[in-house]
């Protein structure tokens, strides 16, 4: 952000929604979930770099397969001033195919921002699309560091864990650092913790970006797709610090080519339709 100058799941967000109905921040949720409970003895029966192997292979299937299917991104940014709300941005896109069988974006919601504090810029929306569902593919596991940290059961899987962060940061190019969960039955990522980077400092500008924790959910009994993605963090900017709170949710994940229905409020949508206000 920039300050503004003209199956098998996984469960464990439910405690922040808990924390949150109690008016409590959920950061400290996360923080102690990506640090607490790792056994950090060597697998058994294999090894770290069979782990990275086997995990990079299977996100490179997870990545084309996603390509093939639609679903419904919501995604909502909101600056705090202490706990109150004092601006949002928000986006609700749906992720079809044309009767051409091409990839488009249909904007579902998209009410005019209130954020004065900060911006959402070319990055951050880069992000929301690209990073927060962050993959780490046998394509690019090359540029990446890759510390293995231990095993920590989450919820109701068994995991893996490692430490990533770039070798170097190329200019104008984006990476995720930070901590991922790789289930130790269908090495695929099961969860990431961790911020994109670089943060950009210029003169007369600034764009700085939150620390995020993504969950993935299994779908159709194969891919452990991005369902589920929160941030609740302080940005440092020179003229001051902000308190952003970011949660994106992917929905309705269904395969192009079956029988795809979009609804709201348990009443289908015609196609194209929009909505006054999806559900928060």
């Amino acid at each position: 952000m920039g300050t503004q100058q003209s199956g098998r799941r996984i469960e464990l967000f439910l405690a922040a929604f808990v924390l949150l109905a109690l008016g409590i921040s959920g950061g400290a949720v996360f923080a102690q979930d990506a640090d607490s409970g790792i056994d950090p003895s060597q697998p058994k029966g294999t090894t770290p770099e069979e782990i990275i192997r086997r995990f990079a292979a299977k996100e490179k299937e997870f990545k084309e397969a996603r390509e093939l299917y639609t679903f419904r991104q919501d995604a909502k940014v909101q600056s705090l001033n202490g706990n109150t709300v004092d601006g949002e941005y928000r986006m609700v896109v749906d992720i079809t195919f044309d009767s051409s069988g091409r990839r488009v974006e249909q904007v579902v919601f998209a009410p005019q921002s209130t954020l004065r504090r900060i911006g959402m810029t070319r990055e951050d929306i880069d992000d929301l699309e690209k990073r927060l569902p962050f993959v780490l593919t046998s394509d690019e596991i090359g540029q990446y560091n890759i510390l293995y940290v231990g095993q920590q059961r989450v919820d109701e899987l068994d995991t893996y864990v490692f430490d990533v962060s770039p070798r170097t940061i190329e200019k104008e190019r984006r990476y995720f650092e930070g901590r991922i969960w790789v289930d130790n039955l269908d090495f695929q990522i099961v969860k990431t913790h961790g911020k994109n980077v670089p943060d950009i400092r210029k003169k007369n500008e600034e764009n700085l970006f939150p620390k995020f924790t993504t969950y993935r959910e299994q779908i159709d009994g194969q891919y452990w797709f991005p369902t589920y993605t929160r941030a609740d963090d302080t940005l440092r900017f020179t003229s001051g610090d902000v308190r952003i709170r970011m949660i994106v949710k992917y929905t309705n994940y269904q395969r192009f080519g079956s029988k795809v229905r979009i609804t709201y409020e348990g009443q289908e949508l015609p196609k194209g339709e929009k909505q006054e206000a999806p559900p928060q």
